[in-house]
């Protein structure tokens, strides 16, 4: 990773908001993964080429994209100069999962005011006005639903009733405990490992493991803005160790968990 990659993130006392995240990347290519929030990204400068739900999109200077949760993406630089976004991770406080579809289907919101109103609610959070930043994000919020109740919520197409059932079965399953097996899941649904791993990754865009893989990062992240140390923050979110952890959290985010903690 290039000395040019900046990342800092912290978690507000806004409620609702997991998660706010400054950052500019040259270099850095995210690999496909999930969020268990909503993503709220503005691109400031440069642009983001991305795929979502394995449709490509770009984000381009001074846009708001809507990432829904659960719905894996990946991301890379779309010019030389690289970008600089600003992200909130948002809970379904403030954007109903039912909207979900809708904002997979279209994730780009064309909207200069929301954009404005988006800008000046980070520029709330960065001053840790927290009364200010939660009335902003009312408003935001209010305005993104507008615009996804517009779109009509398409089913998803290529997988049939069956599997979609059957890989949101697995997806609940290891979001409540990410260590459960392959063959006792398959086990609950009389069915077989293979099947669940092939409706999972139509459903969902990647296999199991790496949909385990990026929770545990998640939780890790939201450790360490909590003031976890590393260690304990690596084996309390489900890695093995330090260096686990660091390997795959380098690889999602582009720094490491210590410089992410520092910024």
């Amino acid at each position: 990773m290039g000395h040019d990659e900046r990342v800092r993130a912290w978690r507000p006392d806004v409620p609702g908001v997991n998660e706010v995240l400054h950052a500019h990347f040259t270099h850095h290519a995210y690999p496909a993964h999930t969020h268990g929030d909503w993503t709220l990204l503005l691109v400031d400068t440069g642009g983001v080429d991305y795929a979502l739900d394995r449709a490509r999109h770009q984000a381009p200077p001074r846009s708001l994209t809507v990432l829904p949760p659960h719905v894996p993406h990946d991301g890379r630089a779309a010019l030389p100069g690289g970008f600089d976004k600003r992200v909130l991770y948002v809970d379904e406080r403030w954007l109903p999962a039912r909207l979900a579809g809708a904002a997979a289907d279209a994730p780009h919101v064309a909207d200069a005011q929301l954009a404005r109103a988006v800008r000046a609610l980070h520029g709330s959070l960065g001053r840790r006005d927290d009364l200010e930043s939660e009335s902003r994000l009312a408003f935001v919020a209010e305005r993104v639903v507008a615009h996804l109740d517009r779109r009509a919520v398409r089913e998803r197409r290529d997988v049939d009733r069956a599997d979609h059932a059957t890989a949101r079965h697995v997806r609940d399953r290891l979001d409540a405990d990410d260590r459960t097996t392959l063959v006792a899941l398959a086990a609950e649904l009389g069915t077989h490992p293979t099947r669940l791993v092939r409706a999972f990754g139509r459903a969902y865009g990647m296999p199991p493991h790496r949909y385990v893989v990026g929770r545990r990062v998640d939780r890790a992240r939201r450790m360490l803005l909590a003031g976890v140390p590393t260690a304990e923050a690596a084996v309390l979110a489900g890695f093995h160790d330090q260096p686990h952890l660091t390997r795959h959290f380098r690889r999602l985010l582009g720094v490491t968990p210590g410089r992410f903690r520092a910024a």
